[in-house]
C-alpha cells in the first residue's frame, strides 16, 4: 500500500472516531470543516474523490499536492508527509509495540555515532507516546514503579566517553498493569476507569464492560493550565458543555455524557488551556 494511501485511510479513520460518521459525504463535510483550522481549504467533493479513490478503491487514485499531504499528516500529528512516511506505524499491525528511541551526542567516536540512533522494538506493549503534560496529571505510583523497573531493568546502554554531555532517552510506554485483567467490568471515578468485578453491579454506581482501550489510555486532564500549543497539539481531545472546557488523554466518548471527543485545536488549547 503506497504511503498516500495509508495516509488518507488514516485520515479517514480519526474522522470517524471523532465526528462518529460512517458515511463517505459525512466524513468528507466533517473534514472540510475541520481541516480548515490546519489552513486547508478542500471542499467536500474533493474529499469525497480521495474517499473513492483510497479508501474503497472504486476510482482511480488521485494525487494530492505536496501541501496537501503535509496538512493531512498534521492532522493525524504528524510534523509532514515526509515525517508521517518514515515514522508512520499501522495501528492493526503495531498495536503491540513499544518503543524506545537512544540519542547520544555527535562527539563520539565512529561506532558510537553509527549507534546515534538505536530503535527497540519491544512487543507485548501498547504504542503510545507520554507528552509532558501526561506525566503532571495522570500518572500514578504505580505507573512510575514500572518505568523505573523498565528503564533499569530492561534496555542495556553502550558506553560513552567521560566527557558526553548529551544523552537523551525517550520511552514510548503505556500505563498498564495486570490486576485489571481478571475483572470484566469498570467505571468511571470523575478522573480514570477503574476496574472492578460483578460485585461492584447495581445502582449505586455506572458499570459497564471491560474496554481495553479506554480503561488504559482515557484519563480526564485535571490540570489543563499546563497545556500548550506544543505539548498539546494533536495529543489531547476535549469536550465542551455549558461553555466549560473538559480535557483528556484519549480519543473516544465522553464517560459521562457519552458524547465523542473532538481533537483539541490550537484555538480550544490556546483559550481553555495554558497560555
Amino acid at each position: 500500500m503506497s504511503k498516500k494511501k495509508l495516509l488518507i485511510n488514516e485520515v479517514f479513520e480519526q474522522a470517524k472516531r471523532e465526528s462518529d460518521k460512517t458515511s463517505k459525504n459525512g466524513l468528507a463535510m466533517y473534514l472540510k470543516v475541520h481541516l480548515e483550522t490546519f489552513k486547508l481549504f478542500l471542499d467536500e467533493k474533493t474529499f469525497s474523490r480521495y474517499y473513492d479513490s483510497f479508501v474503497t478503491g472504486i476510482k482511480n487514485e488521485t494525487n494530492p499536492d505536496p501541501d496537501t499531504l503535509d496538512k493531512l499528516s498534521q492532522y493525524i500529528g504528524y510534523k509532514n508527509f515526509a515525517d508521517f512516511s518514515r515514522t508512520f506505524v499501522k495501528r492493526e499491525e503495531e498495536a503491540n509495540k513499544t518503543t524506545v528511541k537512544i540519542s547520544v551526542d555527535h562527539d563520539e567516536e565512529s561506532l558510537t555515532e553509527k549507534l546515534s540512533k538505536i530503535i527497540i522494538n519491544i512487543t507485548n506493549e501498547q504504542h503510545f507516546k507520554i507528552p509532558e503534560f501526561i506525566k503532571k496529571n495522570g500518572l500514578g505510583i504505580m505507573e512510575m514503579a514500572l518505568l523505573l523497573v523498565f528503564v533499569t531493568s530492561g534496555v542495556v546502554f553502550p558506553n560513552t566517553k567521560s566527557n558526553s554531555q548529551s544523552t537523551e532517552s525517550s520511552f514510548t510506554l503505556p500505563f498498564i498493569g495486570k490486576s485489571h485483567q481478571d475483572k470484566k467490568y469498570m467505571y468511571w471515578n470523575g478522573e480514570r476507569y477503574i476496574a472492578t468485578d460483578s460485585s461492584s453491579l447495581g445502582p449505586q454506581l455506572e458499570v459497564i464492560p471491560m474496554n481495553e482501550q479506554p480503561f488504559k489510555y482515557l484519563k480526564l486532564i485535571t490540570r489543563p493550565d499546563t497545556l500548550t500549543v506544543e505539548n498539546a497539539l494533536h495529543k489531547v481531545w476535549y469536550s465542551k458543555s455549558n461553555n466549560e472546557v473538559e480535557f483528556f488523554t484519549s480519543f473516544g466518548k465522553h464517560p459521562e455524557n457519552g458524547k465523542a471527543l473532538k481533537d483539541a485545536t490550537e484555538y480550544i488549547i490556546e483559550t481553555y488551556g495554558g497560555q
